[in-house]
């Protein structure tokens, strides 16, 4: 017996859509940060903060910022924050440029991501 066409394009569907679920949960991606992706602050931030999808490893995981003159101003190892999709670095005192974050995220399900993004500090 022949299957129909529709239930051969239902069993399809059904399969890439349970596929698409599956993996959209699979990786921790950036949701959020501060201060934010593209933005402009006017006052130094202490810290830059990135909220993920979901929740990241800290020992795995890692957020990189370079300054204007090219120099790394990140201080330390970064730290979960008030939540495990939070992950945070310090920074050293900032100067007026754009400033280039790179991260690199391991979700608790050991899926790596990265990507990076700027910012920049205004001048006063």
């Amino acid at each position: 017996m022949k299957t129909p066409p529709f239930i051969r394009s239902l069993a399809i569907a059904i399969a890439l859509t349970g596929g698409i679920v599956s993996t959209s949960h699979a990786h921790a991606f950036l949701d959020h940060a501060s201060p934010a992706v593209g933005g402009t602050v006017r006052a130094p931030p202490g810290a830059v903060t990135i909220w993920f999808t979901e929740a990241v490893e800290p020992a795995f995981s890692r957020i990189t910022v370079t300054g204007p003159a090219g120099r790394r101003i990140d201080q330390g190892k970064a730290f979960i924050g008030k939540n495990p999709e939070e992950l945070s670095v310090k920074l050293a005192a900032t100067a007026p440029g754009t400033y280039r974050v790179h991260w690199q995220a391991v979700s608790v399900d050991t899926h790596r991501t990265q990507g990076n993004f700027t910012f920049t500090l205004a001048p006063d």
